[in-house]
């Protein structure tokens, strides 16, 4: 049995309006502007509810194509990184930390998926 659940998806697009609309009257899934990286938009659901994961659409600026990503958890994304490089894939973008705290990186597999892995901030201790 696994231990690296896949708790995250991202769909990456230039009409993030048309993809919320489309997965909204799909599936009835309700989006939150959170904001992204340079001003970009970052819209967020809870798309799983209990039993499924939760994901986002990303706002691209239409010079690279559209995508869709599944993000594993993983409890050390620098080690997943050179497990990955040692299985035969590559690193696409290395890991780094967002100002959250959470720690992700980009992979490639080797029959060319696109994939993601992050580590959740650290718990905040009271």
């Amino acid at each position: 049995m696994s231990t690296t659940p896949i708790t995250w998806f991202e769909i990456g697009t230039d009409r993030p309006e048309e993809a919320e609309r489309f997965y909204g009257e799909l599936f009835g899934w309700t989006f939150e502007e959170q904001g992204g990286a340079n001003g970009g938009s970052y819209r967020v659901t809870e798309a799983g509810g209990d039993i499924g994961i939760g994901g986002a659409i990303r706002a691209t600026d239409g010079t690279s194509p559209n995508y869709a990503v599944f993000y594993a958890e993983v409890a050390d994304v620098a080690q997943t990184c050179r497990q990955a490089e040692a299985a035969g894939g590559k690193v696409l973008v290395p890991a780094r930390t967002v100002p959250s705290g959470l720690t992700l990186a980009h992979l490639l597999d080797p029959a060319g998926n696109h994939l993601g892995v992050f580590t959740p901030p650290p718990a905040a201790v009271d």
